[in-house]
């Protein structure tokens, strides 16, 4: 048995398949939302970061284990 769709058909489908997975599974795709903003603002800082000077990692360690001081 062959079912054959037509491309507009395929498309009205797919649009409703997409619309039922936002509207039933809303809050996995808002943690997957999130994610890939995390990724970009970390990719981001990491190319800001590159732009500067590197700091050492004991800086890192002293500011970890006793906070920053400004």
């Amino acid at each position: 048995m062959e079912i054959i769709l037509k491309e507009q058909e395929l498309k009205q489908l797919l649009e409703e398949i997409i619309f039922k997975l936002f509207t039933e599974k809303r809050e996995f795709f808002k943690e997957i939302v999130e994610e890939v903003i995390e990724d970009i603002a970390l990719s981001k800082a990491i190319e800001e970061g590159r732009k500067n000077e590197f700091v050492s990692k004991n800086e890192i360690m002293d500011i970890i284990e006793n906070g920053l001081k400004v």
